[in-house]
């Protein structure tokens, strides 16, 4: 069994570089619990690159992550370049660009709620309680990958949105096979009501579908579903959706949980695969220590099943459960008796190397005043 393993560590933007360094900090405590090494690599890439190197994706960055076993990138986004319609060099086309060249085909974004923070959803409990949600978003295709054009003179501009089969069965045939695994249903989200490209999902879902018998498929128009989210989450199992729909879905998704900051995400592809919390750079909280780490932490959780290392993602999972249950979490989540930043992670990363033998006395952080030796 592989035990050393190469890490590419790309912090980017905003609360990028101080939710990363909690999860480098976890994965030197399973290394020291599990006995593993873990050599990290550092790439610059968004609007650091692009202050220092003109380029959002540096080609040194590109072989870095083309070398490791698994990449863990932070976030991406810049006010300076969000607030400029004229600029023709933005940080989100690193990330775009790194996708394609890994061949990052699909993105999957696992949402479960916590019981002790379903009173902080904007839902009620009924609505939500037990809610646990797949979601497969293509990738590298569709309209964020298409024909661009801008005619400044005249005022107009078109993006193009290209599937075809090639790019579709791929990541269908990826959520098929997580559905066996879990409540064996499928969920197709699209637009073929209007869009000829919906309409290809459909029949290669349709096609595919006949290799899976044992898992029930439906479909649903994208403007029902962003309703059905909200109105009925647990209809859901497996969603399985093309680019742009599934970006917007996804985040819409995030908030039943109670915080966009508990919400990991794994992009795989064939030979590589990257790891990030979907929250974006959050610029407002860069340097503050309030970024919730815990969608970086459950991302690295990910990466540790897709190296085969599975007992150490469960331990991971459960401690951060267990931080969550003892609310020993950031300001979003608990804004009577907040941790910051670096607490939870250092929380999170003893609980994993000593568990009920830990440092921390626990009934101490219940009555939010941890003792930390």
């Amino acid at each position: 069994m592989k035990t050393n393993f190469k890490i590419a560590v790309l912090p980017g933007d905003g609360i990028g570089p101080e939710v990363v360094a909690e999860s480098i900090k976890i994965l030197d405590s399973i290394a020291e619990a599990f006995q593993y090494q873990f050599d990290f690599k550092y790439g610059l890439m968004g609007a650091e690159a692009i202050y220092k190197t003109g380029n959002p994706l540096p080609d040194e960055t590109l072989e870095i992550c083309k070398a490791s076993d698994a990449v863990l990138f932070g976030a991406i986004g810049d006010p300076s370049f969000d607030n400029n319609p004229d600029a023709k060099i933005r940080p989100e086309q690193g990330l775009l660009k790194l996708r394609k060249e890994l061949g990052l085909f699909a993105n999957i974004r696992p949402l479960k709620t916590y019981a002790s923070l379903i009173e902080k959803s904007p839902l009620k409990r009924e609505i939500i309680e037990g809610t646990d949600i797949q979601i497969f978003r293509e990738l590298v295709s569709g309209i964020y990958f298409g024909e661009k054009f801008t005619d400044e003179e005249a005022g107009y501009a078109y993006d193009i949105c290209k599937y075809n089969r090639d790019e579709i069965a791929p990541i269908v045939h990826m959520a098929f096979q997580e559905a066996q695994k879990r409540r064996k249903k499928l969920t197709l989200i699209d637009k073929a009501n209007v869009l000829d490209t919906s309409r290809l999902w459909r029949k290669v879902c349709k096609e595919i579908a006949a290799e899976y018998p044992d898992v029930a498929l439906d479909f649903m128009f994208v403007d029902n579903a962003a309703m059905q989210l909200i109105l009925n989450p647990k209809h859901f199992d497996v969603i399985v959706t093309e680019n742009m729909l599934g970006d917007i879905i996804s985040d819409e998704a995030s908030v039943i949980g109670g915080s966009i900051g508990l919400l990991p995400s794994a992009s795989i592809g064939n030979e590589n695969a990257l790891f990030e919390p979907i929250h974006g750079s959050y610029p407002q909280a860069k340097g503050k220590g309030i970024a919730n780490p815990v969608a970086s932490i459950l991302s690295t959780a990910m990466m540790l099943d897709y190296l085969q290392l599975e007992q150490a993602a469960e331990k991971l999972r459960q401690s951060v459960e267990y931080a969550i249950e003892n609310k020993y979490v950031t300001v979003d989540l608990n804004s009577e008796q907040p941790y910051s930043t670096s607490e939870v992670g250092s929380f999170i990363a003893d609980y994993i190397k000593y568990s009920e033998k830990s440092y921390y006395n626990f009934e101490n952080v219940k009555l939010g005043k941890s003792t930390i030796v």
